[in-house]
């Protein structure tokens, strides 16, 4: 029974084994022999559960994606969907500080290593996960909370969320590569201006803007707090 029970949280245990290692080593220790000795695994269950290695890789980006989603999901829905906004942003950004090599995994992205999605369909990576699609939903519905508020101009929600996911993540992605080095707070300086002149972009007041994003990054700081 023991042996079986082994066996049936294998997955689990294989995916987290390979988020520590990403988070300690980077994709260079991606290998099935070391995500199986460090599961406690034999190699054969790596290949019987995931079939290799890519597969296994796009279980561990879809995994991102679900704690990104249930983050989300801790973000309270207030009268505010701009302060809601920002404060999703700042989570996502704590999500990639605390494990970068995963969240590039999980984007695609290359700054530590080469993360392309893979040329077949059946592979579900990034924008084709259901996992990422249920974490962009919290995106998309605060989209739609700020169009109905009358703030912006009427537009479809999905491509705000579209531009505003574009904005966050390059602004993250510059972030990890260390390119904002030079300013004593970057989401001060950088990110929370960016994302005033998003919203104004969109229609909103400057002043109200600006105001929302305050107390965004108060929201998420209360957030973290109780953590």
């Amino acid at each position: 029974m023991a042996g079986r029970a082994r066996l049936e949280d294998a997955p689990e245990r294989l995916v987290q084994a390979a988020i520590g290692l990403l988070a300690e080593q980077g994709p260079s220790a991606l290998k099935a022999r070391t995500v199986a000795s460090a599961s406690g695994l034999s190699t054969m269950v790596v290949y019987s559960h995931f079939g290799g290695i890519p597969e296994l890789m796009s279980a561990v980006a879809d995994h991102g994606f679900k704690e990104l989603g249930a983050a989300f999901g801790r973000v309270p829905v207030t009268e505010d969907p701009v302060a809601d906004l920002f404060a999703m942003a700042l989570t996502c950004r704590r999500q990639a500080r605390e494990n970068p090599h995963l969240y590039d995994l999980m984007f695609g992205l290359s700054t530590r290593a080469t993360y392309r999605p893979l040329p077949e369909t059946d592979r579900r990576m990034s924008g084709h996960s259901p996992a990422f699609r249920e974490a962009h939903a919290h995106v998309t519905a605060a989209c739609e909370r700020l169009v109905h508020s009358g703030r912006v101009e009427r537009q479809e929600p999905e491509a705000i969320a579209a531009q505003l996911w574009s904005y966050v993540h390059g602004y993250i992605t510059l972030e990890l590569a260390e390119h904002f080095v030079e300013f004593d707070d970057a989401v001060a300086q950088v990110l929370l201006p960016m994302g005033v002149n998003f919203t104004v972009g969109l229609g909103d007041q400057r002043e109200h803007a600006k105001a929302s994003h305050e107390a965004g990054a108060r929201l998420y700081h209360s957030i973290v707090q109780g953590r």
